[in-house]
């Protein structure tokens, strides 16, 4: 149920953004830069962990829009399901093992982080570019979930597979992905 009178029910993330439109622009123009700028990891990668990070948060909206982003990328609906379920047997590529650690434990206990955390990742070939991508991401869902959460939006794409925007896309169907969203709540907020 929507926290926030407001809102429809069920509310989607449009819903919210139409009525609080305020800075929604610039999050998103970082969220495209993020998501879908040049990087070291995938865009597959990022829209995986985006998707872990908000499965280990509890998040379904996130959960499931960004499943369905990180699928049209090339990622296994499969492994998603087997890494939200048991991560220590998920068949998850052993180059990307360490960074998913990563942000599982950035998640959930950030100030245990070690050395030993980070250099699991550089000995899997990864640069520091890559575990900051990483931990961009993690943070950038650890914030997205909160406002999703805190906000009682409640759009359940499992519900509504077809729904997604993203669905029966291709991978260049879905580049400025965010941007074009930002644009299109300006234009919702405009009238």
């Amino acid at each position: 149920m929507p926290l926030l009178p407001s809102l429809p029910d069920p509310a989607h993330l449009r819903d919210l953004y139409a009525r609080f439109p305020h800075n929604v622009r610039p999050l998103m123009e970082y969220t495209d830069g993020l998501l879908r700028g040049d990087g070291e990891l995938s865009l597959g990668e990022r829209e995986l962990i985006a998707t872990y990070v908000s499965a280990l948060n509890a998040c379904t909206f996130c959960t499931g829009a960004h499943r369905a982003y990180a699928e049209v990328f090339g990622i296994d609906g499969a492994l998603i399901d087997a890494l939200i379920e048991d991560f220590e047997t998920a068949p998850v590529d052993e180059r990307l093992r360490p960074v998913l650690a990563y942000v599982a434990k950035l998640n959930t206990l950030p100030s245990k982080l070690i050395k030993r955390d980070a250099q699991a990742v550089y000995d899997a070939g990864w640069s520091e570019a890559a575990l900051y991508e990483a931990v961009q991401v993690c943070a950038l869902f650890n914030m997205m979930n909160r406002i999703i959460e805190g906000t009682g939006v409640n759009f359940d794409y499992a519900e509504a597979p077809d729904g997604h925007p993203a669905a029966g896309t291709t991978p260049g169907d879905q580049a400025a992905t965010y941007r074009r969203f930002g644009e299109m709540i300006e234009a919702m907020a405009k009238g």
